[in-house]
């Protein structure tokens, strides 16, 4: 059994994933062992949805998503995003209030994992269902539900490509590289670093790459918030503390923001740019891979997350389980939380066309 939560997650094997991932590209798994299913509500009930603040594209899009989607359905949603400071309070307030208003189910992306158990708490009481939205929700017995792309293989996905195009530059190494994180209150920050540490710490053991900084724990290498002028502020320290006479061949980024971030800190020291990894399809790191700047993203269609959700609360609305395809593996710190995972892809310039041939907001970018 894993535990997924903090940055305490456990390594597993690449093969391991690679098997979980192909369990999640279907509709066909485990119906799950999550108790009894409820016991069904009206079609047109209040369901809650409180997002985080809108840090990203992705996040904007959800909310548009979940409003539309549930609106479809024939529900009443309510979608909420928290502040713009990322503190978990307007969350916890949030949720407080949809309990209140009779919501039946509520959707959460959590701002800040580990402060929403009194809440979840509160909903359970309250015969709510509660679903974790992407990031799961940490040290509560009382979440039902988890829907996410599998971070951990997200990692995996990012170390690899890290490692291909630094080699695809450079045929031989050793390369140099530094290590971003994303906010240590995002549950899945340290489940990507895990995920993309699983490829990289073979090859770092070998000498085959080198952290040039030496800043190789998850703590060291965490941008607060996810905030752009974070990793900028970070790298700009790096490259006066540590490259002055030395060549950056890579560096491993948890998502596009600070991807950017990062590439801008490289140009204006006036390095040569090196091999830089992303996640979440972001318009900008799109157009910016298809330059031959950035060198990849991780493709995690939120339109498919979304429904995947929605259908969890038609099927509770219903009366029915969830259909979930992983029972095993997702430990919140007091239960194995029954999930359904949806499998990511790695895009680079040579896969782009293909990767978005069927997004209509990315698909003229690769043209």
């Amino acid at each position: 059994m894993r535990k997924f939560f903090g940055t305490s997650v456990v390594a597993i094997s690449a093969a391991a994933m690679l098997a979980l991932a192909g369990c999640g590209s279907g509709r066909d798994g485990d119906s799950g062992s999550g108790g009894e299913a409820a016991k069904g509500f009206p079609a047109n009930s209040l369901i809650g949805v409180a997002l985080p603040a809108k840090t990203s594209e992705n996040w904007v899009l959800a909310g548009d998503l979940f409003s539309n989607g549930l609106k479809e359905a024939g529900f009443q949603g309510d979608v909420q995003y928290a502040g713009a400071s990322t503190t978990v309070a307007d969350q916890q307030a949030q949720i407080t209030a949809m309990v209140t208003k009779g919501a039946k189910v509520i959707v959460i992306g959590a701002t800040d994992a580990a402060q929403l158990s009194t809440q979840v708490a509160a909903a359970h009481t309250a015969g709510v269902k509660v679903i974790a939205y992407d990031r799961l929700i940490t040290n509560t017995p009382d979440l039902d539900y988890y829907v996410a792309f599998d971070n951990f293989k997200v990692g995996q996905l990012q170390g690899q490509a890290l490692l291909d195009g630094m080699k695809a530059k450079k045929p031989n190494g050793p390369y140099n590289i530094e290590l971003f994180s994303g906010s240590p209150d995002d549950n899945n920050a340290g489940v990507f670093f895990n995920g993309a540490m699983d490829v990289l710490k073979p090859e770092i053991d070998k000498g085959n790459v080198v952290v040039a900084s030496g800043q190789k724990d998850v703590k060291q290498t965490a941008i607060q918030g996810w905030k752009a002028e974070g990793a900028q502020a970070r790298m700009d320290q790096l490259l006066t503390s540590t490259y002055g006479n030395k060549e950056l061949d890579g560096v491993l980024s948890p998502n596009d923001t600070l991807a950017r971030a990062i590439l801008t800190s490289v140009k204006g020291a006036g390095k040569p740019t090196p091999v830089v990894t992303g996640q979440d399809s972001e318009v900008e790191s799109v157009k910016s891979i298809v330059k031959g700047e950035q060198y990849m993203t991780i493709n995690k269609d939120t339109r498919n997350l979304v429904k995947e959700t929605i259908n969890m609360v038609k099927a509770l609305q219903a009366g029915d389980k969830p259909q979930v395809n992983d029972t095993k593996s997702y430990n919140n710190g007091s239960k194995v939380v029954d999930t359904y995972l949806l499998p990511p892809v790695a895009v680079t310039k040579a896969n782009a066309a293909e990767a978005y041939a069927n997004d209509p907001k990315l698909a003229p970018l690769t043209k």
